[in-house]
């Protein structure tokens, strides 16, 4: 496989991780995302990875059920550093290095995220794990995903997702939803699509970075999305 992108940044949910049981984390899916990302490492991919923290607890959610909003919100980004520790655990196993990075220092859990750090160790072949979000509340972790990927200069946000890609309604929901191949930020916004929150989407429309939507969990579409497949749905 030649990659089409040199760098990326690979946006998971934390509901990707729940896998079958439907709660936490299923060792299973995340053994199967460690070896479709070491797959793509020895491709030649530098990969810088955001995963979110909602199968373990979510800020908007606590607040909504009495929660202080900002504890709420930190609440979430711990969530995403469990999340994280977990994947890092799952790449080792699979003799693949990684190196967790937290937006807040959390020594000796984490190496306080820095820009030139991540990149060092992603040019050294380790997979780079940041967590935390941005490490501010009233974020969420697809800004965070904005952030990172265009701090770290990645060719593209891979946003892996449970479907396979962006429909004019949910799929779930509505079977006559259809799938757009390409479609841009700002037809996005005009349609109403809830790809990624407003934040996240304006960043990378300014900032010139791609979004590629697509199903996570069909073991190999990472590598088919890096070969250049036709699968899933590009935002530019």
């Amino acid at each position: 496989m030649k990659p089409i992108y040199h760098r990326i940044l690979l946006k998971l949910s934390g509901e990707s991780l729940e896998g079958a049981q439907g709660y936490g984390i299923d060792p299973q899916r995340v053994a199967d995302y460690a070896a479709q990302i070491k797959e793509i490492v020895a491709a030649g991919v530098e990969v810088a990875i955001v995963i979110g923290g909602g199968n373990i607890f979510r800020g908007l959610q606590g607040a909504a059920k009495g929660f202080d909003r900002v504890k709420g919100d930190q609440m979430g980004m711990l969530a995403t550093v469990i999340n994280s520790l977990a994947l890092s655990s799952a790449l080792e196993d699979a003799g693949q290095p990684a190196q967790v990075f937290t937006a807040i220092n959390m020594f000796p859990i984490g190496e306080h995220y820095s820009k030139w750090h991540a990149l060092e160790a992603m040019k050294q072949g380790k997979v780079a794990i940041m967590s935390c979000g941005t490490g501010s509340p009233f974020f969420t972790t697809d800004t965070g995903s904005a952030l990172r990927g265009i701090e770290l200069e990645c060719d593209v946000m891979l946003k892996g997702t449970r479907v396979d890609g962006i429909y004019t309604a949910d799929p779930e929901k509505d079977p006559t939803a259809t799938r757009f191949d390409r479609i841009s930020y700002d037809e996005i916004y005009s349609r109403g699509l809830k790809v990624m929150d407003m934040t996240a989407t304006v960043m990378c429309r300014d900032n010139h970075l791609p979004i590629h939507v697509f199903n996570m969990d069909t073991v190999g579409n990472l590598r088919r999305v890096l070969a250049g497949e036709p699968i899933g749905t590009v935002v530019y």
